[in-house]
């Protein structure tokens, strides 16, 4: 029997009304073979009946009897057929579509039938493979609740989309309640939303990588800000320990100041008590002296040693001497009087220096533009250099350049963030430095002050410095600077010059409102002999 099932195919063991292995097969007057419980339901009620394969017409309803030998070798094949499938598939996980067929372990479905409203596993999917009248019908990859997909009003297949609804339908619901509606085939609305379901999955790419890409500017400012965090602090130690030291070195100058004191109180108390012990030695050996002349009978003897006696040793007057208790209410207070004026001086030199090195940190390489130097002006092959020469060049009056002051700007603009740069001075009477807006005035005469776009200090007869506000501002500077550093903040509104050798700050233009792109700005002024040295932008050397 095994053996001979071999010989048979698949088809000859499927019910043709479900599809499946034989349950209970019974064989029809005309030779064909069904499920008992499938022709019993099929039939039903219907008269005449007629058979599913050959429309053969019964007068009466055939009796159906069990076909005991199809049945065995139905039960043969759907072993064979289970043991089959368990080895070349595997059972259905969660998440994943079961076969609907399978009557012992749900294996895992392959495909599902729209026609049929079935899921099939590798097996019982092969009769839509194989058989003429099943190869029409349309497979998808697998999905549950097929029976969500037909419409519950007509029974249908929801084949179609109403665009006027926004909804699928059936056939006959284009007929009846969608008839005006706009209506195309599922197909046609499924490429159309494909196609902007692939467009705006490029866009959420394009959010993904943004948002990645802010990801990662804000871990750069978090490393930034942590970096910062670690040199303030070490700044902070640095400025904390040295005044710490300065406090300890005043209170050790303090305590050795009140000992030297007490200890000369001391050595004059002292001395004054040994001058009084030994005058009272002498009062004492001069009072044995008398008392002893005082009890002899020797008249001769009395009266020659009296005058001896009666005359009063040397001693000193004591009545105005004497030794205070010293205060030091006033050595305290000199002292913490002179350590404030230490620690402020000391404190502002340390923050001056921890300022310089914090603002240094924002160092940006710049070179000079040639197309804005004023034509009395050369620079250097490198563009680090500028200088003013005897000898006018032709240069074509461009837009950009300056074409009365001799003045240059830098070829890099910022237009946010922070920047900081270094232009060596030495040597020169005259000189102008600072930032200026893109917009300023290029041609006749250029305004100095913040109103026309320009925010810059200078030195005039050779210690004359300004800080060219409106009103200019005079700068009392304590040394001449050889190199002059000049940071700015965009966003907070602040150009700030500094002395870089003195690490002194020399003045800070505040509350500034930038709008404009910003430019370093720099004129060596006019050569009149003792000014002939260049500007020169200079490598920023962080002071460690």
């Amino acid at each position: 029997m095994s053996a001979a099932s071999c010989l048979l195919t698949e088809d000859q063991f499927l019910c043709s009304i479900c599809l499946d292995v034989f349950t209970d097969p019974v064989s029809t007057p005309c030779g064909h073979n069904f499920c008992k419980t499938c022709i019993s339901d099929h039939w039903g009620s219907k008269f005449p009946f007629q058979c599913p394969n050959c429309n053969k017409f019964f007068k009466a309803r055939p009796e159906l009897q069990v076909n005991t030998f199809i049945s065995e070798m139905a039960a043969q094949f759907r072993q064979s057929a289970q043991q089959k499938a368990s080895s070349s598939s595997s059972e259905s996980k969660p998440g994943e579509v079961p076969c609907d067929i399978c009557t012992g372990t749900k294996l895992k479905a392959l495909k599902s039938c729209l026609v049929c409203l079935d899921s099939y596993c590798e097996t019982h999917l092969e009769p839509h493979l194989t058989r003429s009248g099943l190869k029409r019908h349309q497979l998808i990859d697998p999905v549950e609740n097929l029976e969500g997909r037909m419409c519950t009003k007509h029974d249908k297949l929801l084949e179609l989309f109403c665009k006027t609804d926004q909804m699928c339908v059936c056939m006959l619901c284009t007929i009846l309640d969608h008839k005006p509606h706009d209506v195309v085939p599922l197909k046609e609305e499924y490429e159309g939303r494909k196609a902007k379901l692939g467009k705006t999955e490029a866009e959420i790419q394009q959010m993904i990588q943004k948002r990645q890409l802010k990801i990662q500017e804000i871990k750069h400012s978090v490393k930034l800000s942590e970096e910062d965090a670690d040199r303030e602090i070490a700044d902070g130690v640095q400025v904390f320990t040295a005044l710490k030291e300065s406090v300890e070195r005043s209170q050790a100058e303090l305590i050795d100041t009140i000992k030297e004191k007490q200890r000369k109180t001391k050595k004059q108390a002292e001395g004054f008590i040994k001058e009084l012990e030994q005058e009272i030695s002498a009062l004492k050996k001069r009072s044995t002296e008398v008392e002893q002349l005082s009890q002899s009978e020797d008249h001769f003897h009395v009266l020659q040693s009296f005058t001896s006696l009666n005359a009063a040793p040397p001693t000193k007057d004591w009545t105005e001497v004497s030794v205070c208790p010293l205060s030091f209410e006033r050595t305290v207070v000199r002292a913490v009087n002179q350590l404030e004026e230490t620690l402020s001086k000391q404190m502002k030199k340390l923050l001056a220096e921890a300022e310089l090195k914090r603002v240094q940190q924002s160092a940006v390489d710049l070179t000079l533009d040639p197309d804005t130097a004023n034509p009395w002006l050369i620079l250097s092959d490198d563009v680090k250099q500028v200088k003013h020469c005897k000898v006018k060049k032709n240069l074509p009056d461009n837009p950009e350049r300056f074409d009365t002051c001799v003045n240059v700007l830098a070829k890099q603009g910022f237009s946010s963030g922070r920047f900081y740069y270094e232009v060596q001075v030495k040597g020169k009477t005259k000189w102008d430095l600072g930032v200026a807006r893109g917009s300023i005035n290029r041609k006749g005469k250029v305004t100095a002050t913040p109103q026309y776009g320009l925010w810059m200090i200078w030195l005039r007869n050779e210690n004359d410095y300004e800080a060219r506000e409106d009103p200019p501002v005079r700068l009392s500077l304590k040394s001449r600077p050889e190199k002059v550093g000049v940071f700015v903040d965009y966003e907070e509104g602040l150009v700030s010059f500094h002395d870089v050798d003195a690490a002194a700050l020399i003045y800070s233009f505040t509350g500034c409102s930038f709008t404009e792109k910003l430019y370093p700005f720099f004129s060596p002024c006019n050569n009149g002999g003792k000014n002939s040295a260049p500007l020169i932008i200079s490598p920023v050397n962080n002071r460690e």
